[in-house]
C-alpha cells in the first residue's frame, strides 16, 4: 500500500495538526482534482472549524514539500492531487471542465522515443489534452 500524505508529511518533518490531518485525508480520498474551495467544503464537513485560510496554507505547505501536484486546467482554478499517485495524463473537457485521467502505452513510448532522439533520458512528464466532445 502506498504511503499516505500524512506519513510522508511526518517523514519530511512537517508538524501534523488535527486540521492538517483532516485536509490530508480529504486529499487522499479525492478521486477528482479539487481546488481549495472544494477541499475546504469537504474538510468542513469533517471539522467545521477549518477555515479557508488554513486550507490555503496547508495546500501550499504540502505542495512546497512535494506531497501535492498543482494543476491549472485553463479554468482559472488551481487544482490538486497527491503527488504519489500512479502516473496518468489528463484530458480536459473544455465545455464541462470534466477532467478525465488516462494512460496510453503508445503515448508513453513515443515520449521516451522523442527524448532519446533529442539526446535525453526522460525523468518525467505531464500531458494535458484539451477538447470538446465530438458530435
Amino acid at each position: 500500500m502506498p504511503e499516505t500524505i500524512i506519513s510522508r508529511s511526518a517523514a519530511k518533518g512537517l508538524r501534523m495538526t488535527g486540521q492538517r490531518r483532516v485536509i490530508a485525508s480529504v486529499l487522499e480520498a479525492a478521486s477528482d482534482h479539487p481546488d481549495v474551495e472544494e477541499l475546504h467544503a469537504r474538510a468542513s464537513e469533517i471539522d467545521p472549524g477549518i477555515s479557508i485560510a488554513t486550507v490555503y496554507r496547508t495546500v501550499k505547505l504540502f505542495e512546497e514539500a512535494g506531497l501535492l501536484e498543482r494543476h491549472e486546467f485553463g479554468d482559472g482554478r488551481a487544482r490538486y492531487e497527491d503527488a504519489e499517485r500512479d502516473h496518468h495524463d489528463h484530458l480536459i473537457d473544455m465545455q464541462t471542465g470534466e477532467v478525465i485521467e488516462f494512460v496510453d502505452p503508445e503515448i508513453e513510448a513515443l515520449q521516451e522515443k522523442i527524448a532519446q532522439r533529442l539526446g535525453y533520458r526522460l525523468k518525467g512528464h505531464r500531458l494535458e489534452l484539451y477538447g470538446v466532445k465530438a458530435d
